[in-house]
């Protein structure tokens, strides 16, 4: 199969800001005197949207609909100030992007992290990369695993989905590969497991940015 594009996933796949995400979560958590968690807790915590981070990081008493509405509101308030002190793109994405652009391989960022925060991420901590589209959570597209947004940019991007590898580093990355009919690439560098990726569709699994390149 000859692939023209590739998708990443952002948090835990370009961008490594686990630490970043859970000094935020723990600064409000910790305003309101609930106990903190790891920074490693925080790997399954991630990757399904603000309002399921932050129910899956309160207790359990405070987990009801308008609640999590007024932290996710806090968070959005304190990410802001503090999403780029430790958040940096991991060893040797740099070079795989650019061999990448090289060829003339087309780019695309989908994340489940809101637009904006997306957005700002792609364009303050990988500036030298020109992406053909930068998707994160709108209200115009479900959340993934939902592939309506992969879908939408194999669309704007004229690729047949099959052309595209998809690289995630989560089941809701696997998921959503597979569900959209691209090829799914689950990273080992990120914030979830082998045997993760595997069980929910990873087709091929890389160790270093630079395995991707054999793919293409």
């Amino acid at each position: 199969m000859e692939f023209k594009a590739v998708i990443f996933d952002l948090d835990g796949t370009l961008l490594n800001s686990l630490e970043d995400i859970a000094g935020s979560v723990n600064k409000i958590l910790a305003t309101h005197c609930f106990t903190t968690h790891k920074t490693d807790d925080y790997k399954i915590f991630v990757g399904s949207g603000i309002s399921e981070l932050m129910t899956r990081a309160l207790p359990e008493e405070k987990r009801n609909s308008d609640t999590i509405d007024d932290y996710v509101k806090e968070f959005r308030e304190e990410y802001a100030r503090n999403w780029n002190a430790k958040t940096k793109p991991y060893a040797g994405i740099a070079a795989m992007l650019d061999e990448l652009i090289s060829r003339k391989i087309k780019i695309a960022v989908l994340s489940n992290k809101l637009h904006t925060f997306t957005k700002q991420c792609v364009d303050k901590l990988l500036p030298r990369w020109k992406f053909n589209i930068v998707m994160g959570l709108q209200n115009d597209f479900p959340p993934k695993p939902d592939p309506t947004s992969a879908l939408q940019i194999a669309k704007q991007l004229n690729i047949e989905p099959p052309h595209i590898l998809y690289v995630g580093d989560s089941d809701i990355d696997m998921k959503t590969a597979v569900a959209a009919c691209m090829h799914p690439v689950g990273v080992l560098w990120g914030f979830r497991t082998k045997e993760e990726l595997q069980k929910n569709g990873a087709k091929t699994l890389i160790e270093k940015p630079q395995e991707l390149l054999a793919l293409i």
